[in-house]
């Protein structure tokens, strides 16, 4: 019996985006720049700030801490708003609200009015972030497109933290220290007026109102934690870290049951069944991580130990950025030939073994062997990262686009303030111990707490300080060793979860 010959049918491929689309990433790429900028610019503004607002210890932390306290807590809500109302729509809001911010903090009279502006900043970033990568969903439906827009996207994301500095330092040399915020004003006025001609509106096609009682219960748990976390970091694990860390987990219980009960939830908790989401987000969260975490000291490190001014500090750390383009393009590369999760997996290696390297430096080591580690440390972050997010996007249902990327982005900053607050107290830990088994005598002042108290004091002593700032420089770097080993850990531990996670995707 003849049979008919049967024609194989394809899935046609999806429309490759023209040059309007790729404009229109070029847009997207300014807030996602200036959202992870605003993190770090304060690292070399600092000096300047405390000589014109004299804060109190508590109004320093805040004025540090507080953008991104308050946008790790808010970016779950802002990502499922934004498929409500419309993505595009959030971030011309959030554009305006960053940059009048911007102007607040830039002008800010007083100390009180400097915090209030960073807590602007902070809830203008919560919706800049989400909305250009779930943004990107929507320019480019071609899979290899999409994947180079999302390693751009990571690239401007993960440089903005290596430019904000370098810009900063640059600005100070001739400007007063609000020039650091006042630059962000026509950045966001190009966003406003660009964004509308140039990059489509997209939204959840479902009707449906925003819940407004899961946003709440999203901002209570994420809120509780990071206070916890900040608090026990500055003060001790006490009562009322203890409190905030129960009010959080009570908080993010009852989200979990809202979120199943509800008709339009923020975040499809199905998802996080999908082991490729759930590798994507815990990669991302481990990046940050280690990365900021040891941005934090590696900053410390070349001005304080290695005398460099904030800008050259800068200028020196500039090839870290390059390592994170280069990540970016390898994985670009690889992804071709090779399989993601492997990808993923061995760009998380690669960031151990950078941040190995760190951990064998010497507080006279020369500078470019630090920076060479450092390369290697970013390197591995921009491949493990772009694929990461290409994967959140993939593996979300367009419609969920928001969500999804709010996801990975409150993984992204928890994992920068867990960063700081971890690698940077194991750091002082060590730091501190070391001085009062070498230096007694100064450990339980100033000079016993940070590296630049007892640089400031080993200077005013002259050649009898000599001593002082030698033992204070091998503690302090001894500490970065050991934050550099917590790092290599965590990204080891995280590639083999990866690597088991997405075989044979």
């Amino acid at each position: 019996m003849a049979t008919t010959p049967t024609t194989p049918t394809t899935e046609p491929e999806p429309p490759r985006a023209g040059a309007r689309a790729w404009a229109g990433l070029a847009v997207l790429l300014l807030p996602a720049l200036l959202v992870s900028m605003d993190i770090s610019v304060l690292f070399v503004a600092a000096p300047a700030l405390a000589a014109a607002f004299d804060p109190t210890a508590a109004q320093w932390l805040w004025m540090m801490d507080v953008y991104g306290f308050v946008m790790a807590s808010l970016l779950i809500a802002m990502g499922g708003l934004g498929d409500r109302i419309g993505r595009r729509r959030l971030l011309l809001a959030g554009g305006a609200a960053f940059g009048a911010a911007s102007a607040l903090v830039a002008f800010a009279p007083t100390a009180e009015l400097l915090i209030a502006g960073r807590v602007l900043l902070g809830v203008g970033a919560a919706t800049l972030a989400p909305s250009t990568l779930a943004l990107i969903r929507g320019l480019f439906a071609h899979p290899g497109q999409r994947r180079t827009a999302v390693g751009a996207w990571t690239a401007a994301f993960s440089g903005g933290a290596v430019a904000g500095p370098v810009l900063g330092g640059l600005l100070l040399e001739h400007f007063w220290w609000g020039s650091v915020f006042l630059v962000n004003v026509p950045v966001m006025a190009v966003l406003l007026v660009a964004a509308p001609l140039l990059v489509p509106e997209s939204r959840a096609p479902e009707g449906g109102s925003f819940d407004l009682p899961g946003a709440l219960l999203s901002l209570a748990a994420l809120l509780g934690t990071v206070f916890a976390v900040k608090h026990a970091t500055e003060y001790g694990p006490d009562a009322a870290a203890a409190l905030a860390l129960a009010g959080g987990l009570l908080g993010g219980v009852l989200f979990v049951l809202r979120q199943r009960r509800a008709a339009h939830p923020l975040i499809d908790l199905s998802l996080f069944g999908n082991p490729a989401f759930s590798a994507a987000v815990a990669a991302n969260g481990a990046v940050s991580l280690a990365a900021a975490g040891m941005g934090f000291l590696a900053f410390t490190y070349l001005q304080v130990v290695h005398g460099l001014s904030p800008f050259w500090a800068a200028v020196w750390a500039l090839p870290t950025f390059l390592g994170t383009v280069a990540g970016v393009a390898a994985a670009g590369g690889l992804v071709r030939r090779v399989p993601r999760g492997a990808v993923i997996a061995s760009g998380l290696a690669v960031s151990a073994l950078g941040f190995t390297g760190i951990a064998m430096v010497g507080p006279t080591s020369p500078v470019p062997l630090f920076i060479g580690a450092y390369i290697v440390v970013t390197l591995g972050v921009g491949a493990a990262s772009s694929l990461a997010n290409d994967l959140v996007l993939g593996s979300a249902p367009r419609e969920r686009a928001g969500a999804a990327s709010a996801v990975s982005e409150t993984a992204v900053e928890l994992g920068n303030a867990l960063g700081i607050a971890i690698l940077g107290t194991i750091a002082a830990a060590v730091y501190q111990g070391t001085m009062r088994e070498q230096a007694p005598a100064a450990a339980d002042g100033a000079p016993g707490q940070t590296v630049a108290a007892a640089a400031e004091q080993a200077a005013a002593m002259g050649e009898a300080g000599r001593g002082l700032l030698d033992t204070a420089f091998t503690a302090f770097t001894q500490g970065m060793n050991a934050a550099a080993l917590t790092g290599a850990g965590v990204m080891a531990v995280v590639a083999v979860f990866s690597a088991l996670a997405l075989r044979g995707r």
